[in-house]
């Protein structure tokens, strides 16, 4: 494994997150998004994918703890996600054609307000994970490449 690879696909996976966190933004924002285009568990999402791969050779390095900072924070974000999903795209409450066209419900005042609540939430929580992947991008900087290579060699 090389480092330097290992830390530009960190850096895509993190631009993957972002662009997730900017679909549940629009989502709240009143666009019409596809329920499909925002995965709902923390493993099937782009970034999720990268963290539960790659990411965890990188616990081989020794250290890491904010490896699991990083998934906390990315389940917290996925679990408010879920609260706004079942908001939008419920089934209860849900006309017959709204399910067979695949989009979201009429959404009344208040719970467009408890989404936006949830979306507070859901953002915290990417800023902590963000936070926390500046700390892992700081950490793998700081390893020698020949350090690094030791540690990962089994890998």
């Amino acid at each position: 494994m090389d480092k330097t690879l290992i830390l530009q696909s960190l850096g895509e996976a993190k631009k993957a997150h972002l662009k997730w966190v900017q679909r549940a933004k629009l989502l709240i924002e009143g666009l019409a998004i596809d329920e499909s285009a925002i995965p709902l568990n923390c493993t099937d999402c782009a970034f999720g994918k990268w963290f539960y791969s790659e990411g965890q050779k990188l616990n081989a390095l020794g250290n890491m703890g904010c490896l699991s900072d990083i998934e906390k924070a990315h389940f917290t974000l996925h679990d408010e996600y879920m609260k706004i999903f079942k908001i939008y795209f419920s089934d209860n409450d849900r006309t017959f054609f709204s399910k067979i066209f695949n989009s979201k419900k009429k959404i009344n005042e208040k719970d467009k307000e408890i989404a936006k609540g949830h979306f507070m939430k859901l953002q915290a929580a990417s800023d902590e994970v963000l936070e926390h992947i500046g700390r892992l991008e700081r950490r793998l900087n700081a390893i020698s490449q020949s350090s690094f290579d030791a540690n990962m060699s089994g890998i």
